[in-house]
């Protein structure tokens, strides 16, 4: 099968990195731990990649914007699944430690991608729309993240 243009972009190959990661640390957890935390915490993963290749499926930078938008959403929640595995001892340090320079390596990544496919969608904007894109990528500053 052919590569699609999503699989050769750094920020998708991270978002599946910690993806897998995370699968591999739930998958042995109790059933009553993988049933809450668990499910959501590998939903929540899965949907960083998953929104990055549907964005860029959808044709238009202005669609994409808004797919890497819920992308980075997405990874924030998964951040607070992480939280909470950590606080109930369902993670321990040594694994923490082992996810934690991914996940702060992915905000920014997800940033940085949004401001270029948002840099593509300002070229065909009127004024009133360029004023609005603004102030929304204004709101993008790099934020790092520690679940522990």
């Amino acid at each position: 099968m052919a590569r699609m243009a999503f699989e050769r972009l750094d920020v998708y190959r991270l978002a599946e990195k910690l993806s897998d990661s995370i699968w591999d640390l739930v998958e042995d957890w109790n059933s009553f731990a993988r049933d809450t935390v668990g499910k959501q915490l590998v939903r929540a993963a899965d949907s960083i990649g998953a929104n990055i290749a549907e964005g860029m499926g959808r044709g238009t930078p202005k669609d994409n914007c808004r797919f890497i938008q819920i992308s980075r959403g997405s990874l924030y929640e998964a951040v607070h699944f992480l939280r909470r595995a950590f606080h109930r001892k369902l993670l321990n340090q040594s694994q923490t430690s082992e996810l934690q320079p991914i996940v702060t390596e992915l905000g920014p990544r997800l940033n940085a991608y949004l401001s270029a496919v948002s840099r593509r969608f300002r070229r065909n904007v009127t004024p009133a729309q360029r004023k609005k894109l603004t102030i929304l990528s204004s709101n993008l500053k790099p934020q790092t993240s520690n679940f522990k």
